[in-house]
């Protein structure tokens, strides 16, 4: 079987120990821009990187169109294994699967390669730009105001009522936003809940506003990728990213204003 382990968690982690043969796949520098963007204020802790350096990481890491991928990370899925299954899934490729624990990677999933092998290198997907809803924050400014859309914030609720802020600079959440924290859509043992249950959470959320009407964010644009991803699963689709999230927001509304176009 044609299958690549993606491993997101921390370059520490990876180094300490990982399943055998599982690549890293590095939020920093692979998963996003962040160690070129030098300023957070302009798309955020974590932007995308061009499609075109995606597609061609894609080939290094030697997955084709028929290759089953299948990624972790030590965060229940949240930091950055939806991540790499939105990015991969917003260029058209379409077989990965999330693990929300990495030590699921079971016997019977292991690929018959020793750690050493040598990953073929594949020819990028063909694809014009991200083929998954984003939105700028110019954009989240107006929808925030419209009461046809919802822009979820899917940080942990003590964030969001701003009584801690642990990386940025500012503490709260988006005027006009919801929350519903990316935990949510696991269970007690951490795995995420049914399709059902997940349904049932996300209509009562939304209400009668379609999930195409759905914008998601947290803190830079990774987590979101959970709740993305739990909606999939839900067979709720066409809900936007923000990307930059409130890493991007706070740092141009410091003081209540709105961001300026």
């Amino acid at each position: 079987m044609d299958v690549v382990i993606l491993d997101a968690r921390s370059a520490g982690a990876y180094a300490a120990g990982h399943f055998p043969g599982a690549i890293h796949a590095d939020l920093e520098t692979q998963l996003s821009s962040a160690s070129t963007n030098a300023d957070p204020a302009r798309g955020g802790r974590h932007p995308l990187p061009p499609v075109e350096q995606w597609l061609r990481q894609i080939a290094e890491w030697g997955i084709g169109p028929s290759t089953r991928v299948i990624v972790y990370d030590d965060a229940n899925g949240a930091n950055a294994a939806a991540r790499v299954w939105w990015m991969l899934l917003a260029v058209g490729h379409e077989n990965v699967e999330v693990l929300t624990h990495w030590k699921d990677v079971s016997v019977e999933r292991r690929p018959l390669r020793p750690s050493s092998f040598r990953w073929p290198q594949r020819p990028p997907l063909h694809r014009d730009g991200w083929q998954l809803p984003t939105v700028s924050m110019q954009q989240v400014d107006r929808l925030r105001l419209d009461p046809t859309w919802r822009i979820l914030d899917v940080r942990a609720a003590e964030r969001f009522r701003g009584e801690t802020e642990p990386i940025d600079p500012v503490a709260g959440h988006i005027p006009g936003a919801i929350n519903l924290p990316y935990a949510e859509n696991l269970n007690a043992d951490g795995q995420f809940k049914s399709p059902q249950e997940l349904r049932r959470m996300y209509e009562a959320l939304l209400g009668d506003v379609p999930p195409e009407r759905l914008v998601v964010h947290c803190g830079s644009g990774v987590t979101a990728c959970h709740t993305l991803l739990a909606l999939d699963m839900a067979c709720l689709h066409g809900a936007s990213l923000y990307v930059g999230s409130w890493g991007e927001w706070c740092r141009n509304d410091r003081h209540g204003h709105h961001p300026h176009s």
